[in-house]
């Protein structure tokens, strides 16, 4: 593949300056079982150095489960390589997921709560709590349906006992067709290294399959 050709010859440092400009791209397929659960799939690449270096990819499998229309209960794995010190390193990240979701005159909010198991070969293994909140504006356009929202996403690690990271999302998502449907967005994710926080501002697309 292009991407396997990307990562076994690219052999750069990863470190990226702050305000960095960066593309991401994820793939989601759902298959849903029955009308309370399904499987998801999804894999993602991103590029930074001004979008010139490939330096992360990931694969996810899940199950989710809707109790009810207010709450879905997750289980995931994750697989994760990312550039460190100028090679791609494993890491093995096991997480569940409990999403709220409710209306409020017609906004749709999402509060996903994750926690991660992180497992590496390279350091000491860590947990890690995120939280995202996504605001769905009750308005669509064109026949493309295309709905614009807001998000943001806090990072808790465990082992530093420290607020670590977080993502503003700003985008809409659109249906291409039935089965398909997609997504543009800019993120600003602000990342702590000691006491010393970086920028990265980021273009996004997605593009989820549903059966």
């Amino acid at each position: 593949m292009a991407v396997g050709l990307v990562m076994a010859v690219s052999g750069m440092v990863y470190a990226f300056d702050d305000g960095d400009f960066q593309v991401w791209h994820t793939e989601n397929q759902e298959f849903k079982v029955n009308k309370k659960s399904k499987i998801t799939l999804d894999e993602e690449f991103r590029w930074g150095d001004d979008a010139s270096e490939f330096y992360y990819h990931h694969y996810d499998a899940g199950f989710v489960y809707s109790l009810n229309k207010y709450l879905d209960f997750g289980i995931n794995y994750r697989q994760v390589y990312e550039k460190k010190k100028g090679e791609f390193k494993e890491e093995n990240r096991p997480h569940v997921n409990a999403i709220l979701k409710y209306d409020f005159y017609g906004f749709k909010l999402d509060d996903r709560n994750r926690l991660e198991y992180r497992h590496f070969d390279y350091q000491a293994d860590s947990w890690r709590y995120r939280n995202k909140f996504t605001v769905k504006f009750p308005w669509k356009f064109t026949r493309l349906e295309i709905q614009p929202y807001l998000a943001d996403e806090i990072f808790l690690d465990f082992r530093n006992k420290a607020f670590s990271r977080n993502r503003f999302y700003s985008g809409f998502s659109m249906s291409l067709t039935k089965n398909l449907k997609g997504e543009i967005y800019y993120l600003l994710q602000s990342s702590r290294s000691g006491n010393i926080w970086t920028d990265a501002n980021v273009l996004g697309t997605k593009l989820k399959l549903a059966f």
